[in-house]
């Protein structure tokens, strides 16, 4: 009962500041205002403040809550111990640091060890690639756009 007094005490406080806030032509900021100030109404009217009022004042709600905090600190803490047992084993992690670590590793290879040399023009007309090659064709398309 006190908590629906207070909710509407607070409630009229509210739509009264926003009709001081209307007379000074600041509208939209008094509908702003209006429409916080019908919150706490609207949560006694539909029973949730009473549903709230009853859930903080139980101690078993409390032993809940703390039943599913101890609930969540042993999954952190056996999360933390499966990665230092793959650490231990030598097992590559799955952590980011640790992939960005290997993805530059002289081991990992991203193009296959046979794609590794390119595949040039002159290697399609038979001629072994080297290092000097010909690029005419290259030079005349070039020149043919004007650059």
């Amino acid at each position: 009962m006190l908590t629906s007094t207070v909710c509407a005490a607070v409630s009229a406080a509210g739509l009264g500041i926003a009709l001081v806030t209307a007379y000074r032509k600041r509208f939209r900021a008094a509908i702003r205002l209006a429409a916080w100030s019908l919150i706490p109404v609207g949560l006694v009217m539909t029973g949730v403040v009473d549903w709230l009022t009853g859930l903080v004042l139980k101690p078993t709600v409390w032993a809940g809550f703390g039943v599913l905090a101890l609930s969540a600190l042993l999954f952190l803490a056996g999360r933390a111990a499966d990665r230092r047992a793959d650490r231990r084993a030598g097992r590559r992690g799955g952590g980011r640091k640790e992939r960005k670590a290997t993805a530059g590793a002289p081991g990992r290879d991203v193009v296959a060890p046979a794609a590794s040399a390119p595949s040039l023009g002159s290697a399609r007309r038979g001629k072994p690639a080297s290092g000097d090659e010909d690029f005419s064709d290259i030079e005349a398309i070039l020149k043919k756009h004007g650059i």
